[in-house]
């Protein structure tokens, strides 16, 4: 497994950002907002700024963490996050997609992370229609590009868990769609990382990392990795048994007080990369899963 980052989860400026990652042997990154403004919105002079520091930095990117799909489709005025990306409606969003699969060889980055519509309640199989027929809808345009799209379980999206992933993917036949897992998602929705994964392992091609706390009102409260309550030594193991080397992808989400988030990070990312350490040294021990679907 390979230890990666967020880069705007350290500092929305890149070349700060890359400043810390250079103190890890982390040889790709993701990307999301850039100096602020969601990359998906960037203008050219930005793009070409972020390339050129990226090329300096000797640094990859491993995937684009795009808004794709985040946007209203069964009639609910609850949204989450869009990290500098504006609203738009759906339309909108299919000339985003091929905007950013642009995007995607322009950094070289093999996977553009998408998601399946804010959340309106429980996941009803006619819902589960909609989603996979706009999937299916757009799956050429991917094919065509040779980008893979990673569809991420969000808990303000109406996948918002392992399990919910799972059906989606099940009904989709196509080596261009995968999971993009996030155990810290699944936990808001009550979901256990070891359940979820167990559900979408067969699928999964990209893994972001936070952790948390739920709170007495049920809310979640995001913490340093490890001070949480997703359980992530166990469920590394679990992740590493299965057969899974691709990225660790921190999305710390965290805010301490009085600690900016780029040492917010920094620890975080050392504490990944001592779980690493630790599970390659007995990296012989794990059987890998077959991967069957």
């Amino acid at each position: 497994m390979k230890l990666s980052v967020i880069t705007d989860e350290i500092d929305t400026d890149l070349e700060r950002a890359l400043q810390v990652v250079q103190e890890f042997p982390i040889e790709q990154v993701e990307l999301r907002t850039l100096w602020g403004i969601n990359l998906a919105e960037a203008d050219d002079a930005t793009l070409m700024r972020a390339c050129q520091h990226l090329k300096q930095a000797g640094i990859g990117v491993c995937s684009l963490a795009t808004p794709i799909f985040k946007t209203d489709l069964f009639g609910t005025s609850a949204q989450g996050a869009l990290h500098g990306a504006s609203e738009a409606p759906l339309k909108h969003h299919f000339t985003l997609l091929e905007r950013c699969l642009q995007l995607a060889h322009l950094f070289e980055a093999p996977l553009l992370r998408i998601f399946a519509f804010w959340r309106a309640g429980e996941l009803t199989p006619e819902r589960e229609n909609q989603i996979v027929a706009i999937l299916e809808h757009v799956l050429p345009q991917a094919e065509r590009a040779n980008i893979l799209l990673g569809l991420e379980n969000e808990h303000s999206c109406q996948v918002g868990t392992g399990v919910e992933l799972a059906r989606i993917l099940k009904r989709i036949d196509s080596p261009y769609l995968r999971a993009v897992w996030d155990p810290g998602n699944a936990f808001v929705l009550g979901e256990s990382a070891q359940e979820g994964y167990a559900a979408i392992q067969p699928w999964v091609a990209h893994i972001h990392l936070k952790d948390g706390v739920r709170e007495p009102d049920g809310s979640v409260r995001w913490v340093m990795m490890g001070e949480g309550e997703v359980g992530y030594p166990q469920h590394l193991e679990q992740i590493a048994q299965s057969g899974y080397r691709g990225f660790l992808s921190l999305e710390t989400h965290a805010r301490i007080e009085g600690m900016s988030q780029a040492e917010v990070s920094r620890r975080c990312l050392q504490r990944l990369q001592h779980w690493i350490d630790s599970l390659s040294k007995h990296e012989s021990r794990f059987v890998p899963f077959a991967k069957t679907v």
